[in-house]
């Protein structure tokens, strides 16, 4: 393959390609962009180009149907279904490359640059031979807003369906790259799918690499179709480049954060909390709330977002966060009416939602997966497990394995959520009035505790964490540490990244007030919930902005305020008074533990600031001896 005058011929095929003309007809005007596409094109071997846009969808979804790269289900929605070995964020080929060895960190995976441009350019080169190679000019902020600078991007891929779920999770169309202030300002990402049966996956021999080149703001992955490995403009921009971003402009902030709003319809004050939930603690389910109906007529919560926030301080001063994203990429098992009506709705027939690796019906086009409903479907006819395999066809082993993959993924647009706030697409943020942190943990962790104090609250963000799975057993208590819930999205060091914190919402002249949540704490003689969970998490919510508005004090401890008894408004709850007691008290014992386990993984981390280490030690001898 070579470049002649803009034009590219494949030595296998004899194609040639003029994609000068192409983006010219495509009306794609930004020169750097242009360079970029053809020089890509040229490695990949692609047989077309293709510049595509949101209006584009309703064709491409016609070409996939008929390609049989998707499936029908159901009246405006659609299945999809990826390699059996291709259905997760693949941490361990998740890479941070930049040309400065001091970049390197506990977690963010680091190599250099030059050794990951060279490996991925030849895995690249000539994988996309005689494939349709697709241009997606794409925005991952509100247009106008004053982050727009590092949030335009360009993806190219061989993936027809990875176009669909760009559509529906970042602004797409051509303007975007064509109107920027500056044209060389976009982050460079590049998709190849790679032969995705013979790449080694989990053996010595993976070829498989999803490299974000930060300090050149450009990303490759190979050897995938799969969401967070192949929708770049979501984890790999969104995440961790504009982790990279933000650290290296010093401007601001990208966190794994839900965003959402709570309005007080009598005193007409709203409020807005952004938090971080590690895997499995609650976050999409949180985000997507509802007040529950006893509170109803007086709070009404809005979603911006469950997945990713971006955080900065204003020109008043104040702490603003905004959802980069234009779509919710959600885990499908365990949504059902009770657990997140929200979800459910914005998934509803109409919605052009995108289902993958659930079980879907040949014959009738509905889909399932588990929790959906509590019992799979009785008649077994017509239905295809998450790798095609049909569920009546089972052997008495196979009998009880998932229908769905745990995994298994929806991608909507944010405006089909029933409660999206009306301002969800304010180019301003909005700004943020608390930042909670919260981990799935049987004990220790109360229901909620506040924390006042910034660098207390960045301590308690460094050592977030949850308890172990039953693969990790014999740990004793000890949780695994996720801090920010940024563990896998790190992309510079985790002390340059506690300074940045400190020094981001330190310049906010309002400050907001911190807490650590926790939904999941157990009765120790038969482990059932003491807190019921779901919509009640609003009442928690609820006391923080109080305590911050200073309508209440609550309970002074060595490791937070804990509401007072009274404070919690619990109408229309029916919980055992004991085990509220429960919830609203710590277990002195269990944190002077964890203040052993905490030490050390903080201790991981160079260039810790001092701030952090004082944290830590008030918070120690505050526990006593």
């Amino acid at each position: 393959m070579f470049r002649q005058a803009g034009r590219l011929t494949d030595e296998r095929t004899k194609s040639v390609v003029d994609v000068d003309a192409i983006l010219e007809a495509a009306q794609l005007k930004n020169e750097y962009v242009r360079e970029y596409v053809t020089y890509w094109a040229g490695i990949t071997g692609a047989g077309n180009i293709e510049v595509v846009s949101a209006d584009d969808d309703a064709r491409l979804i016609a070409e996939a149907l008929e390609a049989g790269e998707i499936q029908p289900a159901g009246d405006g929605l659609y299945y999809s279904r990826s390699y059996y070995k291709d259905t997760a964020r693949s941490e361990e080929r998740t890479i941070v490359a930049t040309s400065n060895p001091a970049d390197k960190g506990v977690y963010n995976n680091w190599y250099p640059a030059a050794e990951m441009k060279e490996k991925l350019t030849g895995l690249m080169r000539g994988a996309s031979a005689g494939k349709t190679m697709y241009v997606i000019p794409y925005l991952m902020s509100p247009p106008g807003s004053p982050l727009e600078k590092y949030a335009a991007g360009v993806q190219l891929t061989d993936n027809r369906a990875v176009v669909l779920h760009m559509n529906r999770m970042a602004r797409v169309h051509v303007d975007f790259i064509n109107n920027l202030g500056d044209p060389t300002s976009f982050v460079r990402a590049v998709h190849v799918t790679g032969d995705l049966e013979n790449l080694g996956q989990g053996t010595t021999d993976d070829k498989r690499y999803f490299v974000t080149v930060a300090d050149e703001r450009t990303i490759l992955h190979f050897g995938s179709s799969y969401g967070g490995n192949a929708l770049l403009g979501k984890i790999a921009h969104g995440l961790r480049q504009a982790a990279y971003d933000g650290w290296a402009s010093g401007k601001f902030l990208s966190e794994q954060f839900m965003l959402l709003g709570i309005t007080d319809r009598q005193t007409g004050r709203k409020y807005h909390i952004a938090g971080g939930f590690p895997s499995a603690s609650g976050k999409t389910n949180l985000a997507m709330t509802l007040s529950p109906d006893a509170l109803g007529d007086r709070y009404y919560v809005e979603f911006y977002g469950d997945d990713i926030a971006w955080l900065w301080v204003g020109e008043d001063g104040r702490l603003y966060g905004m959802n980069p994203e234009f779509g919710v990429f959600g885990v499908a098992k365990d949504t059902n009416e009770k657990t997140n009506p929200t979800a459910i709705e914005s998934i509803a027939p109409g919605t052009e939602a995108l289902f993958t690796n659930i079980a879907w019906n040949e014959k009738t086009h509905e889909v399932w997966f588990e929790g959906r409903t509590k019992n799979p479907p009785a008649d077994t006819g017509g239905w295809l497990d998450w790798r095609g395999h049909r569920i009546a066809d089972r052997s008495p082993i196979e009998v009880n394995d998932p229908w769905a993959h745990p995994n298994s993924r929806f991608t909507t647009t944010l405006a089909n959520v029933p409660n999206v706030a009306k301002d969800y697409n304010e180019p301003r943020g909005v700004p943020v009035d608390g930042i909670i942190f919260g981990g799935r943990t049987s004990d220790r962790e109360p229901l909620i505790r506040a924390i006042t104090d910034l660098a207390e609250g960045v301590y308690d963000g460094l050592t977030l964490g949850a308890e172990a799975t039953f693969a990790a057993d014999g740990l004793d208590g000890k949780l695994r540490y996720d801090p920010m819930s940024m563990r896998p999205f790190m992309s510079y060091p985790e002390g340059a990244y506690a300074a940045h914190w400190l020094k981001i919402i330190g310049a906010a002249t309002e400050q907001p007030i911190f807490a650590h949540v926790n939904w999941f704490q157990r009765d120790a003689e038969d482990g059932h919930f003491l807190w019921p969970g779901y919509r009640d998490n609003l009442r928690a919510l609820l006391w923080l902005m109080q305590l911050k508005n200073g309508e209440v004090e609550g309970v002074k401890t060595p490791v937070g305020i804990l509401p007072a008894k009274g404070e919690l408004n619990i109408d229309g709850l029916e919980i055992d008074p004991t085990e509220l007691d429960t919830l609203l008290t710590i277990d002195t014992d269990r944190w002077k533990q964890e203040m052993g386990f905490r030490e050390a993984h903080l201790a991981q981390f160079e260039n810790l600031p001092e701030e952090i280490w004082a944290a830590h030690r008030r918070v120690t001898a505050d526990l006593g001896d």
